[in-house]
């Protein structure tokens, strides 16, 4: 949801996903003189009264290293912040303050008001869950010490890291329960789970599935299966107690990277009805649940069910490579309008490649983009403009070897190549063994004018590659003006993006040439004494201008 307000001369503007809420503030020009920064008071929630916070100190400051600070007490120096610390399905009260005074005496003036709620995770036609992932690795750090130290221990006897229940917990944060529970909708023999998945490994996620199948409910799998394959070893595995009737091998030329399941209820008949679909870029493995940063997906429409049910059955009937590709190309054609729109792989003359770059191309505020591997290149293109264009763009891709960044525009690249060795990131980086590549970002993620009233979101499993849209079993989803949805992943996807550039320019050369370690935080620039930090923002036709007016929808 969105909601904003003003009070004498500063304005806010909210925009609530399901487990974040980023705030975009903004001042009149005769309110800067002497503008420390911004003070966010929150009520709500677990916790009745907080101050959000930064890392940043007044020079001098005294503060412990790497602790946070309250924004009352060292005010935040941006245009925009968020907050992570909230619930799904929960109202949240926010106060910003403009800051004045001196560093030694601030002054908190009143503020505006807004009252956010963050989307639902149980209920609703659209449901959208990130899990935290590698961004989450300070406050990993700080929240699950105890985790930290198994790390450690498990790095230096060279073992499986064995994380505690909570830390597991933290990390997933519902992605795992929105997966299982899912499956716990089939009830009894009324009811039909049909799945699609490329690497079918998880415990909890088995055992939800081989649950439903236990009551009765109608369960069939397709998975992904190639001669040879080790992924194909693995599934098979932990498939082999599967009745036949009930499960395909998916043998393509390339792969089966589909991940959806499709519930539906049985009439006395068995025909099935579908009503819900669930979908995004999490694979049914350690590392997509709790290491990968991932997105689920729960559809609760008919509609959508029953196009992922038809794609579904082509793959169980077991069509080869070029007949599914045909079925797709004349059953699935591609929508430039439809308000939300389900598209599959492999098809004909890369149109679904045509599409995307279409849509991203008709920016006109903002891109915001998270992706996997190496992209199509005109795709490419499109997400990265033209230099010293109007578009505001906002990327992370993450290829087999670095995670790379796009700030504003493509004028400023960052790279972020390494992980820091010690913490949760030296347990990412100890577990990419056992992947495709060093895998840190794993959504396939696109938003469109995001701070527009009319926001495109293009998600699935798709890679916006060759392979995904020629010669993969994909499928991805298209959603056009529905502001709650693109906030759910806007949000998110803002928090990997800010993650991992602050975490790069937080670091610096390691003189052994191993990489890149974090700066201590006394070495990080300090806040500024006087209100030049805002000049930037103010000057004509910059991108921290064109950034402050479009997040707050200002027209200062």
């Amino acid at each position: 949801m969105r909601v904003s307000a003003q009070q004498d001369g500063t304005s806010v503007k909210a925009y609530a996903g399901t487990t974040g809420v980023l705030l975009a503030f903004d001042i009149a020009p005769s309110r800067r003189d002497g503008l420390l920064g911004f003070a966010i008071e929150r009520e709500g929630g677990n916790r009745p009264h907080r101050w959000l916070a930064g890392m940043l100190p007044f020079p001098g400051q005294e503060h412990r290293a790497g602790e946070l600070i309250p924004s009352n007490v060292a005010p935040i120096q941006r245009f925009r912040w968020s907050d992570y610390s909230v619930f799904a399905d929960t109202s949240y009260t926010y106060t910003v303050h403009p800051v004045y005074g001196d560093p030694r005496s601030l002054r908190l003036d009143d503020g505006p008001t807004v009252i956010a709620r963050t989307a639902s995770a149980r209920t609703g036609e659209h449901k959208v869950l990130f899990n935290r992932a590698a961004a989450a690795s300070q406050a990993f750090s700080r929240d699950f010490p105890h985790a930290a130290e198994e790390i450690a221990a498990a790095r230096r006897e060279r073992r499986p890291v064995r994380l505690p229940a909570d830390a597991l917990a933290w990390l997933t944060r519902g992605v795992l329960e929105q997966i299982t529970g899912f499956c716990a909708r089939a009830l009894d023999p009324t009811w039909a789970l049909d799945v699609a998945i490329y690497e079918y490994e998880l415990p909890e996620i088995r055992a939800a599935l081989d649950a439903a199948r236990a009551r009765g409910a109608d369960v069939r799998i397709v998975y992904h299966a190639e001669p040879g394959d080790e992924q194909t070893t693995i599934n098979e595995a932990n498939l082999a107690h599967w009745p036949a009737e009930h499960k395909r091998a998916r043998i393509t030329h390339a792969i089966c990277h589909d991940k959806f399941i499709v519930c539906s209820r049985l009439d006395g008949h068995g025909r099935r009805s579908p009503h819900a679909v669930l979908c995004g870029s999490t694979n049914f493995t350690e590392n997509g649940v709790y290491r990968q940063a991932n997105v689920v997906h729960v559809a609760e429409t008919a509609h959508l069910a029953e196009r992922y049910l038809a794609i579904f059955e082509v793959l169980f009937r077991g069509d080869n490579p070029a007949a599914t590709k045909d079925w797709i190309d004349t059953n699935n054609p591609l929508s430039t309008s439809e308000p939300v729109f389900a598209g599959f792989s492999p098809r004909s003359d890369e149109k679904d490649i045509d599409l995307f770059v279409s849509e991203i191309q008709a920016a006109r505020r903002d891109v915001l983009f998270c992706t996997a591997f190496a992209l199509k290149q005109r795709v490419l293109d499109a997400l990265l403009g033209t230099p010293h264009d109007d578009i505001l763009r906002f990327g992370l891709q993450n290829t087999r070897s670095e995670i790379t960044g796009t700030h504003r525009d493509r004028t400023a690249d960052f790279i972020a190549p390494d992980m820091i060795d010690t913490g949760l990131e030296g347990f990412l980086k100890e577990s990419t063994a056992g992947q495709r590549g060093n895998i840190l970002i794993h959504t396939k993620l696109v938003v469109i004018d995001f701070t527009s009233d009319t926001p495109t979101v293009i998600s699935g499993s798709h890679n916006l590659s060759h392979n995904a849209s020629a010669s993969n079993d994909e499928n991805y989803l298209i959603l056009r003006g529905n502001h709650d949805v693109a906030d759910c992943y806007g949000v998110e996807l803002m928090r990997l993006y800010e993650h991992y550039r602050s975490r790069f320019h937080h670091g610096h050369p390691d003189p052994t040439g191993d990489g890149r370690v974090p700066k201590p935080a006394s070495s990080l620039r300090p806040l500024a004494t006087d209100d030049s930090w805002t000049d930037p923002y103010f000057k004509a036709d910059s991108l921290e201008g064109s950034d402050r007016r479009r997040f707050a929808n200002s027209a200062n």
